[in-house]
């Protein structure tokens, strides 16, 4: 009687060297379980969460991404501070939720409406915003502006502006080739000058003239930076406020201004 031809696996490994069984920790609750080597994916016998066998035998550490730029803003109904990202055009504040637009905006034609974003306000030379109250958290002025107008971060005003009214900033900026005259006392968080103000500046934070910038008028600041090259004709007093009260930005007397 012939034999039976033997089986080509007859003396094939065992069935555990055969799929090589390694321990495999889960990255979600630690647990760790036997799993074949070569393996794709698995499912923790504990909590029951998928993930990948050779992520877990073989981790790789994690390729440097830019992390998502942010910005800050103060919630416009109860003042509960924020960071969102900066591509966001909306978001809800997690305190009262209220809705907070965070849209840019760029004015080139005659606009009567009030404005409330922590976006981008602009109004370009051709722009008029009349009859408006407008929060915003940066602006350019370049056009016309009648109204109240307060910039949470920065104000640039250009020479070709036209302002009647009031505004207010966390720091106010006049570019490089650009002037601002103004003949009330200026009041803001700080200032950025490289072209030419003329005006009496209250500032809580500091202060900088540019090397390119002319400034012919009174100044009170936390802080005073003046680089080589800028013209400085007026007085200063520097200083930080003193007390909780708004601090009293009043020269003393006999003290000339530049500002008739």
């Amino acid at each position: 009687m012939a034999r039976p031809p033997e089986r080509a696996d007859a003396h094939a490994a065992p069935p555990s060297a055969r799929l090589q069984l390694v321990a495999v920790t889960c990255p979600t609750c630690g647990h760790t379980q036997p799993e074949p080597r070569t393996a794709y994916s698995t499912v923790c016998k504990q909590c029951r969460q998928h993930f990948r066998v050779q992520s877990a035998l073989h981790p790789q550490p994690e390729a440097a991404r830019p992390g998502i730029q942010q910005k800050h803003i103060r919630c416009f109904q109860c003042g509960t501070e924020l960071d969102v990202a900066v591509a966001a055009t909306s978001t809800m504040c997690k305190r009262c939720g209220t809705y907070l637009d965070l849209n840019d905006y760029h004015i080139r034609q005659t606009v009567s409406r009030n404005f409330r974003t922590y976006g981008l306000f602009v109004i370009e030379e051709k722009g008029y915003v009349l009859n408006s109250e407008a929060v915003v958290g940066d602006a350019v002025i370049k056009g016309r502006f009648i109204g109240k107008l307060v910039a949470e971060r920065t104000l640039e005003i250009h020479a070709t502006a036209s302002i009647k009214g009031s505004f207010s900033a966390g720091c106010l900026v006049v570019p490089v080739k650009h002037h601002l005259r103004w003949p009330e006392p200026l009041r803001c968080g700080g200032a950025d000058i490289s072209g030419e103000l003329v005006a009496n500046l209250q500032a809580t934070g500091t202060v900088r003239l540019r090397a390119t910038a002319r400034f012919f008028g009174n100044v009170a600041a936390g802080g005073l930076v003046v680089e080589s090259g800028a013209v400085f004709v007026g007085a200063a007093r520097v200083g930080p406020a003193q007390g909780p009260q708004a601090p009293d930005f009043s020269l003393p007397p006999g003290v000339p201004s530049a500002i008739g």
